[in-house]
């Protein structure tokens, strides 16, 4: 008989060990991220005691996976379109954070005497909270729908694409050059073209690509195209210099605006949830008990400067960004801990050769005490600030508390500043996607052009074709680039105000002009080798055209409508299903009032009772706006609603009043029938015999219903069916009742 690979074995090793300690944790209602980190130290070679694992590589390439699909899953729970409507506050917080973590973990490598590159390199680590981690962590403790757990996510994802340029940072000044130059500027460029890029086509694309084969879509397909759009984004982004990731993250986040979005969260779930467990085993395996007792001192005290650290300055760092005084401690707490991209630069740091061999295993610890850590600092947040609470003056804390109240979301703008705004953001879309196409032309168009039309003499014409097919893919862009906002409200009432007004209007159309002329001088350059007078006279005469084609301007508002169209696509999804949430909602989040939403379990006990009886007001301090139900709303029910299972409840309140109406769905329920089996329905025979009770009786006054808890389903007269049995029909000898119910009740009516 064959023998099993070795994958197949360390795979059943490692889920049979998450699954006991697992289901331990559970008994102990302790976070399942928990139980996974100590199965994965039970199952590490660094523990001699139990069975390890053979082959440790082939289990970090599933953890990547997994990292890859939790990071997916995150993407299409969180858009950037929540982190762009929070506005200046979470780039603010992020910020903050970084630097003060930084410039601890610097001073801390060099109370204990490490070298400038180590310090350097530990201070980016200590930077980087783990998105993974505390994403996890707030599943298990079913706090995602709470405010500050938005908050904490926005800042997270902010921080992974910080990391991006801290490593280019780090590569810097590891190899001697100026991390403040051109290299600096460039990958920071770099970054924004690339997420622009994959934002503005997936959201174009994707949603296209799925209202297309939507009839062809079932439940199982569904979920290989996702997963499949999923890997190919992490094989691009790794292309392009960033990590699987980050592109699985950007992906999630394109696939967020479809309507199909709840839809692929759900069947993704299962797979996310297999390979994350495989991630958070493999960083239980890292532990290694000779490295934890050689540096226990170093250990402990980067545990206490991250606990402490993020404790402090993370609340400070939330604060600043308009948070109140409890809000602010509960995202501080949350990240109190590194992760996956702080294994990442010590990696970079390893292959540059720039720092020690201790400071991995050395991090790596330290990450899994604090991912152990996690969920209790979560916890100790509100305890903290109630002690704090009775400490400080009451001034001060209410002072603080509604420090968010003078942080409005939204600021009245001049029109100039909104129209310049726009106008810069339409500029740098625009030039991003004319630079994409540009790129992919001469990249893969202009090779074919050229093998087909081979020789010096065809060589112009191939170099012809491709630069007007470029033009022509390029000029919607163009066209969007130069004209738009020019008929926008912000532009007719500046022009109307003063004619001094005018002239500054037209150089902004100039200077956008100026902008797509370059472009058409570009490709005439690469491609041809007119004088640079020539060139720009055919960039004008070109652009000029671009802008009095019709068939053109058509071209762009119609691209334009349909972007639009896909990025709303959820919104008016949710809305024709009535399930879009009030516009209110965003103007309670700061007074620590907002809206969630509950799923009613299918074995509630709230089942056929009214809103008046559950009273949910005075048990719990919130108010059901809604009820969804099928494709219904009902909104504002009165008392006299009925709670069927099934039901999505809107319920408004507080992060703890929620967080008490939460545990009270999940526990007020009938639980599982542990004579479930026992009571099975069987269909016996019965046939009255001359000394049955029922003889001269009707079905009524039988008591077969009533007293045995039987039911009568027909009699049997010779025919193909059996016949119906009518309640005023007595029973007569020989009649051969077909009886059904449960086993113990039959057994008493044919006994009785």
């Amino acid at each position: 008989m064959a023998e099993l690979p070795a994958l197949i074995n360390d795979l059943a090793l490692i889920l049979v060990s998450a699954g006991i300690v697992t289901l331990i944790f559970k008994k102990l209602k302790q976070p399942l991220v928990l139980g996974y980190i100590v199965a994965g130290f039970l199952v590490s070679p660094h523990m001699p005691y139990t069975a390890s694992v053979a082959d440790t590589e082939n289990i970090h390439l599933w953890a990547d996976i997994g990292v890859m699909f939790l990071l997916f899953s995150l993407g299409l729970d969180f858009s950037f379109k929540k982190i762009l409507k929070m506005g200046a506050s979470p780039i603010i917080s992020t910020v903050t954070i970084i630097f003060f973590m930084s410039v601890l973990g610097v001073m801390v490598g060099q109370l204990f005497g490490w070298s400038k590159m180590d310090c350097i390199f530990l201070g980016g680590m200590l930077a980087m909270s783990s998105t993974t981690i505390i994403y996890k962590a707030f599943d298990d403790l079913g706090l995602r729908q709470q405010q500050f757990a938005g908050l904490v996510m926005s800042v997270l994802i902010l921080e992974d694409i910080l990391a991006i340029v801290m490593m280019v940072m780090l590569s810097a000044i590891a190899s001697g050059n100026n991390p403040d130059g051109g290299q600096m500027l460039g990958s920071v460029m770099k970054i924004g073209f690339f997420l622009v890029l994959w934002l503005v086509v997936g959201i174009f694309a994707v949603p296209q690509f799925l209202r297309k084969v939507r009839t062809l879509v079932n439940a199982e397909v569904l979920l290989v195209v996702s997963l499949g759009l999923c890997c190919a984004m992490a094989v691009f982004s790794t292309k392009v210099g960033f990590s699987s990731a980050f592109g699985a993250f950007i992906m999630g986040s394109i696939l967020a605006e479809t309507i199909e979005a709840e839809r692929i969260e759900k069947l993704v779930e299962p797979v996310k949830n297999l390979f994350g467990a495989i991630f958070f085993v493999s960083v239980g395996m890292l532990v290694d008990p000779k490295i934890l007792v050689d540096y226990a001192i170093p250990i402990v005290s980067l545990v206490l400067t991250i606990l402490i650290g993020q404790s402090v300055f993370g609340s400070f760092a939330f604060m600043l960004g308009g948070e109140s005084l409890k809000s602010a401690m509960r995202c501080g707490f949350s990240m109190a801990q590194i992760g996956e991209f702080s294994f990442i630069i010590a990696s970079l740091g390893l292959s540059l050769g720039v720092i020690s061999d201790f400071l991995y295993p050395v991090v790596v610890a330290v990450s899994v005490i604090t991912t152990f850590l996690t969920p209790y600092m979560i916890r100790l947040a509100t305890p903290a600030y109630n002690s704090l609470e009775r400490r400080l003056p009451n001034k001060l804390i209410k002072l603080l508390n509604n420090l968010s109240m003078s942080h409005p979301n939204t600021t009245e703008q001049s029109k100039w500043k909104k129209l310049l705004t726009q106008m810069t953001l339409n500029t740098i879309v625009y030039s991003i996607l004319t630079t994409a196409t540009i790129t992919v032309m001469f990249t893969f168009v202009l090779p074919v052009t050229r093998k087909m039309l081979p020789g010096w003499e065809l060589h112009w014409y191939a170099n012809a074709i491709t630069g007007i097919l470029t033009i022509l893919f390029i000029s919607p862009f163009l066209r969007a680039m130069v004209m738009k906002k020019n008929h926008s409200e912000e532009w007719k009432a500046l022009w109307a105000e003063s004619n001094i007004n005018r002239l500054p209007l037209l150089f902004t159309v100039l200077v956008r002009g100026l902008i797509a002329v370059g472009f058409i001088f570009y490709i005439c350059n690469f491609l041809s080798r007119f004088s640079s007078a020539v060139m720009i006279t055919i960039g004008i005469i070109v652009v000029v055209l671009i802008i009095l084609s019709r068939s053109i301007k058509q071209r762009s508002i119609r691209l334009e409508r349909l972007f639009i169209l896909n990025l709303r696509s959820r919104d008016i999804a949710a809305q024709v299903h009535g399930k879009k949430r009030p516009l209110y909602e965003g103007k309670l989040l700061d007074r620590d009032v907002h809206i969630a939403v509950f799923d009613v379990p299918m074995d509630t006990q709230w089942m056929g009772s009214t809103l008046k009886q559950l009273n949910f007001g005075q048990k719990y301090g919130i108010h059901i706006t809604s009820i969804l139900r099928a494709n219904h709303r009902l909104n504002i029910p009165d008392g006299d609603y009925v709670l069927y299972p099934g039901d999505k409840l809107e319920v408004i309140g507080s992060d703890d009043q929620l967080a008490k109406f939460r545990q009270a769905v999940e526990s007020e329920t009938f639980g599982e029938d542990l004579h479930l089996e026992d009571r099975e329905m069987k269909l016996r025979q019965m046939i009255i015999g001359s000394d049955s009770p029922f003889i001269g009786k009707t079905l009524i006054e039988s008591g077969i219903r009533d007293i045995y808890s039987c039911m009568v389903v027909g009699l049997e007269e010779g025919k193909e069916n059996l016949s119906s049995v009518s309640p005023h029909r007595k029973f007569q000898e020989g009649d051969i009742l077909w009886i059904v119910g449960e086993e113990e009740a039959l057994q008493a009516l044919l006994n009785g």
